[in-house]
């Protein structure tokens, strides 16, 4: 019979540093190196029976960030309830006061051992990561964490800093609250107010740079007792931008294909709304970003269902096309209203996005209906599959263009 993993009751389902177990007697190193704890970076562990995703990665970035840290853009949207803003993997997007060292080359939320064959990972000033022979690191054979041999690594940390005027924060929620990162984050009305004349750069932090020492931790606190396992209690409250500044924020940082697909879903489950997104950008148009976040708020659409659908219809607009209208209500002689994914009235052309969900048996029998209502009501419908998306848009666009231009589009 195998040994019972030792769990101190002080570290379930907890997110810690391993020198604080270890002080304090909970642990010792050869315990701590045991699969009941994942190592998530530099000195952070967490109980192995904790869901693997970005609100884990989230934790352990905070633990290693200083006071009056604040999770951002992506990621706080992730904090927000959007699930595909950010996975176990990505990288963690925080926002720290300026006047916070971390460090002299950075901080990390993740290490990893290198299996068999792969190479050390060297920081490029583009904020790439490269092996020692100047290639990237593959999707096989790459990546090889501790512990019970997770998939990969979380993404490290990408460090947004924030001018604090006067004196430095010192409780994060204070910093949500009243002050601004001059890269990111627009200033509530009684906050301060600063200038975009000394933006600061993005650093990006790779997996395995140490921090600065850290200051003393207090003791960790014991949790009530847990009736089952740690991922059935409720998650700990993390410090966040709000939905509309994690909006602005993404949509500044990231690429406008990917960002729109966030905004959207912001927008459309009613956590922020166009006005907000509006009034940010305007404040904002001088800083660093905001050129390219109003670009993307001007490119979404609260109406759309998906991301995939989301970012079909933003390439489609890079591409040339004009800009197609997400689920138009299209009446039927019969009284029925389809809402095609993307559409132009006036061309009376449809595009269906197909994702894998389509192959089931029910979902293809409605969706041959509804290509069959539309079809008998005048209207053009191409389908769009996740194949062709993902692989051969190019033979999409070009699709699309013959068929509108056919309609009478004349770009």
């Amino acid at each position: 019979m195998p040994p019972r993993p030792h769990r101190p009751a002080a570290l379930v389902g907890q997110v810690f540093r391993g020198s604080d177990a270890i002080r304090q007697g909970l642990l010792t190193r050869h315990q701590l190196r045991g699969a009941s704890w994942l190592r998530l970076g530099h000195d952070v562990y967490a109980d192995a029976r904790l869901a693997r995703n970005h609100a884990l990665t989230c934790r352990a970035a905070l633990l290693r960030m200083p006071a009056g840290t604040l999770v951002a853009g992506p990621s706080a949207a992730y904090l927000h309830g959007i699930e595909h803003a950010a996975g176990f993997g990505d990288e963690v997007h925080v926002l720290v006061p300026r006047a916070a060292r971390v460090g002299s080359q950075g901080a990390v939320t993740s290490s990893f051992r290198r299996t068999a064959g792969t190479s050390r990972i060297r920081l490029e000033a583009d904020g790439a990561r490269r092996d020692a022979a100047g290639g990237w690191p593959g999707a096989a054979g790459g990546w090889s964490g501790a512990g019970d041999g997770w998939p990969g690594p979380p993404g490290g940390i990408r460090v947004h800093s924030v001018a604090i005027p006067g004196e430095p924060v010192a409780h994060p929620r204070r910093y949500a609250s009243h002050q601004l990162p001059e890269d990111a984050t627009p200033t509530p009305p009684e906050a301060h107010h600063l200038t975009s004349a000394s933006l600061t750069t993005q650093v990006r932090l790779r997996p395995g740079t140490p921090t600065s020492a850290p200051e003393p931790q207090p003791p960790l606190p014991t949790p009530p007792a847990l009736s089952g396992p740690p991922t059935a209690t409720a998650p700990p409250v993390l410090p966040r931008s709000s939905p509309a500044l994690a909006a602005w924020e993404t949509a500044a940082w990231l690429d406008p294909v990917r960002a729109v697909g966030i905004v959207d879903s912001l927008l459309g489950r009613g956590l922020t709304n166009q006005t907000a997104l509006a009034e940010i950008a305007a404040r904002f148009a001088d800083r660093r970003g905001g050129v390219r976040a109003r670009r993307v708020f001007d490119l979404t659409d609260p109406a759309a269902q998906s991301p995939p659908e989301s970012h079909l219809r933003v390439r489609l607009v890079l591409a040339g096309l004009p800009r197609p209208v997400a689920q138009h209500p299209v009446l039927l002689p019969s009284g029925l209203v389809l809402h095609p994914d993307l559409a132009w009235p006036q061309f009376r052309v449809a595009v269906e996005y197909d994702g894998h969900w389509h192959s089931d048996p029910g979902q293809l029998h409605h969706d041959r209906r509804r290509l069959n209502h539309l079809v008998a009501a005048g209207w053009t419908v191409l389908h769009v599959t996740s194949r062709q998306l993902r692989d051969d848009f190019p033979t999409v666009a070009g699709e699309v263009r013959m068929v509108l231009t056919r309609h009478g589009w004349r770009r």
